[in-house]
């Protein structure tokens, strides 16, 4: 039987994406300045989150996890007819996210002791976990069931590697990723963080001078990445990751595809995803980066 996938919103998959691959999209919250929370992607757009950011200078959105009881409403729409369910969430040490959800199972388990309900730490997030997600979708359209899609899907976990930077330090001070005095002589010197995600963690990859070289740095890193561990491209998907500035992000994505034109044969496709909510209170409203993530061997 063909299982039902329901995602937390922190996989960035646009709502239009989510609705052609058939995925549940259980939302973060976003507020600003302790005023109400706003679920994301339903009360605020990802665009208007880093518009308010952009005109809020110096006010520090937060986040805050889905309810157990968001969970439970998405779970129950599929598990009283008998369709089980796959649920993968954003990486478990950035959010309790799943165990909103494992507590969801469990309550639904209470009254329907006979769903199938799989919970996944995707171990992933943002366009990692979008493309997490995609894999899961392709798995169930060839015909796999609940079990084997998710021995499938952890194994390819460990493979997931974002490089990006961004282009305000003040966030990544507040989250305590850098001291205050890194922070304002960097903004003073107009020095970009380069930052890695990398066996489930946000990590410094040193610092560039000036946006344009940042961005620059951003393709170097990466290809050298590929290069270094010869990383076969026609078994990854590949995805660009964005912010705010839609104009900075197509010349970069123009970048991207001239600097990768000797792996044109292996590229499928460059997937774009807008950075959400749950790291863009880390990075501000200009987040820009290339994600890889390897296909599931089926």
């Amino acid at each position: 039987m063909k299982f039902q996938i329901v995602s937390d919103s922190s996989c960035d998959l646009p709502k239009e994406r989510a609705q052609e691959l058939g995925v549940d999209i259980v939302p973060f919250y976003v507020s600003f300045e302790e005023e109400n929370y706003m679920k994301e992607g339903v009360d605020i757009s990802v665009e208007d989150f880093y518009q308010m950011m952009a005109d809020r200078a110096g006010t520090f959105p937060k986040t805050s996890m889905p309810s157990v009881q968001d969970y439970v409403d998405v779970f129950e729409k599929y598990v009283k007819d008998g369709v089980p369910v796959l649920c993968i969430c954003l990486n478990a040490a950035f959010s309790g996210s799943i165990q909103s959800a494992m507590n969801a199972k469990n309550q639904i388990l209470e009254d329907y002791p006979e769903a199938q309900i799989e919970v996944v730490d995707s171990e992933e997030v943002t366009a990692l976990q979008g493309m997490f997600v995609e894999e899961a979708c392709r798995l169930r359209g060839a015909e796999l069931d609940l079990k084997e899609a998710v021995k499938l899907l952890e194994e390819i976990r460990p493979t997931g590697r974002i490089f990006f930077t961004t282009n305000d330090l003040d966030y990544l001070q507040h989250g305590g990723r850098i001291g205050r005095a890194a922070a304002t002589i960097g903004n003073v010197l107009k020095i970009k963080p380069m930052i890695e995600y990398v066996n489930k963690e946000l990590v410094s990859a040193g610092v560039s001078r000036g946006r344009k070289k940042s961005l620059q740095s951003v393709i170097d890193k990466a290809k050298a990445y590929i290069e270094a561990d010869h990383i076969d491209l026609k078994e990854y998907r590949i995805g660009l990751e964005c912010g705010l500035d839609k104009e900075e992000f197509g010349k970069f994505e123009e970048q991207v595809k001239a600097a990768f034109r000797d792996y044109e044969g292996e590229i499928k496709r460059f997937e774009v995803f807008h950075v959400g909510a749950t790291i863009g209170v880390h990075t501000g409203p200009y987040p820009t980066g290339i994600a890889l993530l390897k296909r599931c061997r089926y």
